[in-house]
């Protein structure tokens, strides 16, 4: 009997360090018996593996076509960036209102994760940046800006994994180290202009123009 769970998290951390570090083109196909020959394990597995990769937004199901590496578009990287520096702009005003201690001290806990998985080249380093985000929403108190955001971030997220340039991350946790200064100096002009910018610089450093090398699934993940 084959450890579901523990083969399907080998499959799913495969591709995505193989999207993350730009080895899969997106819109290559992911045929399921290839990447099942792979593996050494069933379709099944493969199948679930596609599954849980399609709920992160870094592939897409197909019907009668199949799985494929997800393509965000130019166009759609900057509507998310524009909707995110409009509604980000208020919350980090809305945050320094009512800023406290222990959610400065949450906000810190959460770049310390950052940092961690930046030295360590985690492929969760783009997740966490984003999470960051949605961190200051929770704290901020309001539940519906917090889903709204959360949709928002997996975007831009999806879109950072496939196309940020090399040492782009290492900026923006800077940036909300930055931010997190100007938090808890309760300044709301510059935290708000810090937060703007930090957004702005993130879609800057997007690449769409980048050659990716392969489509070949066996050449991506040797």
């Amino acid at each position: 009997m084959e450890p579901s769970t523990t083969n399907t998290d080998v499959i799913v951390g495969s591709l995505t360090r193989a999207i993350v570090e730009h080895r899969l083109q997106p819109g290559t196909k992911l045929a399921e018996q290839k990447l099942a020959n792979h593996f050494g394990v069933s379709r099944t597995l493969v199948r679930q593996a596609l599954f849980q990769l399609a709920q992160n937004r870094l592939v897409t199901l197909e019907p009668a076509r199949g799985a494929f590496v997800a393509v965000p578009t130019v166009e759609e990287a900057r509507q998310v960036f524009q909707v995110r520096r409009i509604l980000e702009a208020e919350m980090t005003r809305e945050f320094v209102r009512n800023v406290t201690p222990a959610k400065l001290k949450a906000l810190r806990e959460h770049m310390a994760q950052e940092q961690a998985a930046l030295d360590k080249r985690d492929t969760r380093r783009v997740e966490l940046l984003g999470d960051f985000h949605v961190r200051m929403a929770q704290l901020s108190g309001n539940a519906v800006l917090a889903q709204i955001l959360r949709d928002l971030v997996s975007r831009s997220s999806l879109i950072s994994l496939m196309y940020q340039r090399d040492g782009a991350a290492v900026h923006s946790q800077q940036e909300h180290v930055e931010l997190v200064k100007a938090l808890a100096a309760r300044d709301a002009d510059r935290a708000v202009r810090l937060m703007q910018e930090h957004l702005l610089h993130v879609q800057e450093s997007l690449a769409f123009d980048r050659h990716i090398p392969s489509h070949d699934i066996a050449l991506a993940l040797a």
